[in-house]
């Protein structure tokens, strides 16, 4: 019996199996469920639901002391909770106090030392974990194990280490016959002393972040770097370096800002000497604020502080967090 073809234009029965005609060229496909940009609407709500008590927390205890700060730094606030408006006032004083210039001095010099000591330490360490086959783990875990010491207990160990009479250091240079060195008593070695202690406080952190970089690169590129004959030293010039230098800008980054924020080891170490020569930005806000209760005074260092980071951020985002 012969079969009829249905008519142009006629809807199919319910049930029948015939083919559908594939869509037009150039149409627009259907959303998908009929309700696309609805459904990912209250995808995102559902979503900032569930990140809305992060993000409380996040404004609540990151914006709001930002923002106190910024007001206790336009005001003469004492301990008793009375205040008085004073507008830039402490700004002005910053600009001619002398301690606050050679404490600005002081920490620009320790940024200088610490920073690129940091920052050898922790690439180097990575490169060399990087090539480590047997025990990889532990060798990790012993480099980042003075990361996760307290500051406080790495100081007092180094101090002892430092100590002209009795110290480490000094014990050994006496075997040699050589004479001791004052290290935290020299108004020269002090900063770079400090920053010794600091650098093996906290280079595991930047040393993890570094070999994460180091293994995300493709051997393939190494591979073919030296099958073209290129050394060691040609291929970390110009296939590591390169390709590292997201996570070096990052690290560089966030080692400045610890760099800037030096207090606890210089508290415990030196207390700030000898003859202020150890005494940074942070230890002169601690002072005015928790020794002078001088808060307004001690809010506009922590904003100056603020502003000098974010300066220098923008510099090295400027000049090495750039997309080539």
């Amino acid at each position: 019996m012969p079969t009829t073809s249905p008519a142009p234009g006629a809807v199919s029965p319910p049930g029948d199996t015939a083919e559908k005609a594939p869509p037009e060229p150039g149409a627009a496909p259907a959303p998908y469920g009929g309700g696309g940009r609805a459904r990912r609407r209250r995808q995102a709500r559902v979503g900032l639901l569930f990140a809305a008590p992060m993000l409380l927390l996040f404004v609540v205890f990151r914006f709001g002391p930002v923002l106190g700060a910024l007001f206790l730094s336009l005001t003469d606030y004492r301990l008793s909770g009375e205040w008085t408006f004073v507008g830039l006032d402490n700004y002005t004083r910053l600009g001619g106090d002398d301690l606050f210039l050679e404490s600005l001095t002081v920490t620009l010099l320790y940024v200088v030392i610490f920073v690129p000591l940091t920052v050898l330490m922790s690439l180097g360490t990575a490169m060399m974990l990087h090539r480590v086959v047997w025990r990889r783990g532990l060798f990790r875990g012993i480099f980042f194990l003075p990361y996760v010491t307290s500051i406080v207990l790495a100081a007092v160990i180094w101090k002892w280490i430092y100590d002209a009479e009795d110290g480490l250091i000094n014990g050994l240079l006496g075997l040699a016959s050589l004479g001791p060195v004052e290290f935290l008593e020299n108004s020269e070695l002090v900063l770079p002393s400090i920053a010794l202690t600091s650098a093996w406080k906290g280079f595991g952190y930047s040393m993890l972040i570094l070999l994460a970089g180091l293994q995300a690169i493709p051997r393939s590129y190494t591979e073919a770097a030296m099958i073209d004959g290129a050394g060691p030293w040609q291929r970390f010039r110009h296939i590591t370096l390169p390709l590292l230098r997201p996570v070096l800008f990052f690290v560089l980054v966030i080692e400045t800002i610890t760099a800037f924020q030096v207090f606890d080891a210089m508290y415990v170490m030196t207390g700030g000497g000898p003859v202020r020569s150890s005494y940074s930005l942070v230890y002169m806000l601690y002072d005015s604020g928790f020794k002078f209760f001088d808060f307004g005074y001690a809010s506009a260092i922590g904003l100056v502080i603020f502003a000098i980071v974010l300066v220098i951020s923008l510099v090295q985002r400027r000049f090495l967090g750039k997309e080539d």
